[in-house]
């Protein structure tokens, strides 16, 4: 044991354990062989830090379900279950085009998730009547209802006041200015909804399931209708001093370019995004959501330009902040590699020496789901913390 601790280095634990505590969040118990195969780690690691979340009562040892009579097996193995609370939590999802919802059950497993489509910037007041409607859906198939909810969190595309809750933009999302969104969500959900940035959500969601699981410092590009960017520093979501950290999409590189919605000329987010590339593309009937559509060279050549811009941005914010990974989520990252690799490119070339050969830059694991997930996360923390 005294070889294993040494050779498990002590910021690789803190990870494995956090991915542990997700897996068991997100699966239910688990027996010790399953939870390692979900980990993709040898026994001997996660027996070690299984150790350690079972000292420190973050987790349980119980009995497995016996197989029955004539089964042919012995004493069932026990199963791992987190501690905690074990009531349903939501996470709610709203980006410029859709608004998605997902429930888990009393045993942190998801048993619903649900979306629409429609406009989130201009028409606010649906937007927030469609994500009631949503989740009154998933209850009511889950045979449950608000009261059994211990804790919501709900990610929005736009800046944020990490203490109210309140967009900060008079511009963006110029709909929701002025609007007391916790207020809102309880008046039509009966919930207390924690507010967050879709990105910082993004970004925890990769954190703890998907591509920064094995990162304490990197950056999540969220690249669709909007430009944004959650930042992971230490193994934590940095969110700033009033929640606006990351907003990336307004970083000027044109003083004489496009005008954008921030009140700004020249704007990376008015350079690049999905409806900027779509307009580039439409004279050709090229739609770049469409898989058959982002193999044609023009398309190509946009994305990869596309991805250069936005890589230009990364780069000079990783040079003050030295990630070890770049994660690219939203539509654009789903478009296939000429993005990423112009990305990938820009970074390389900008990067200060020695640190750009070191930056890992890959697409988002959860892909579209990366905010949603991160909602769940972040309310299921929220749920535990509560008692």
């Amino acid at each position: 044991m005294g070889s294993a601790r040494t050779g498990l280095r002590a910021r690789t634990r803190d990870d494995v354990r956090r991915r542990a505590l997700a897996a068991l969040h997100e699966r239910g118990p688990q027996s010790r062989t399953d939870l390692a195969d979900l980990l993709g780690l040898p026994k001997t690691t996660t027996a070690l830090v299984v150790g350690e979340l079972l000292a420190a009562g973050a987790i349980v040892e119980q009995p497995g379900r016996p197989r029955g009579a004539g089964s042919g097996s012995g004493r069932p193995a026990g199963v791992l279950v987190a501690t905690g609370p074990t009531t349903p939590v939501v996470g709610i999802d709203i980006g410029h085009r859709h608004v998605r919802v997902a429930l888990t059950d009393r045993d942190a497993r998801i048993v619903g998730e649900t979306s629409a489509e429609l406009d989130v910037d201009r028409e606010a007041t649906r937007a927030l009547d469609r994500t009631a409607e949503l989740l009154d859906g998933l209850l009511a198939r889950a045979e449950l209802d608000a009261a059994d909810v211990r804790a919501a969190t709900a990610g929005i595309p736009g800046p944020i006041d990490s203490t109210t809750g309140m967009v900060q933009s008079p511009t963006i999302l110029a709909g929701w200015v002025g609007l007391d969104l916790p207020a809102e969500l309880r008046s039509r959900t009966g919930l207390d909804v924690h507010i967050d940035n879709d990105a910082n959500l993004g970004a925890l969601g990769e954190l703890t399931a998907g591509a920064g699981r094995e990162h304490r410092d990197f950056i999540y590009v969220k690249a669709s209708n909007g430009i944004g960017a959650g930042l992971v520093l230490g193994g934590a979501v940095y969110r700033g001093a009033g929640g606006m950290a990351g907003e990336i999409g307004h970083t000027q590189l044109d003083p004489n370019g496009e005008w954008c919605r921030c009140g700004n000329r020249g704007c990376l987010e008015a350079t690049v995004s999905v409806e900027v590339v779509r307009r580039q593309l439409e004279p050709l009937g090229i739609d770049p959501l469409a898989a058959q559509d982002v193999t044609h060279p023009v398309a190509r050549k946009v994305l990869a330009e596309s991805g250069r811009t936005v890589g230009r941005v990364v780069a000079n914010l990783g040079n003050a902040l030295n990630p070890t990974a770049v994660i690219l989520g939203g539509d654009l990252s789903a478009t296939g590699d000429a993005f990423l690799d112009g990305v990938r490119e820009s970074i390389e070339r900008l990067a200060q020496p020695g640190t750009g050969g070191t930056v890992e830059v890959v697409v988002a694991s959860l892909g579209r789901r990366a905010e949603l997930i991160g909602a769940l996360t972040a309310a299921a923390a929220a749920a535990r913390e509560a008692g």
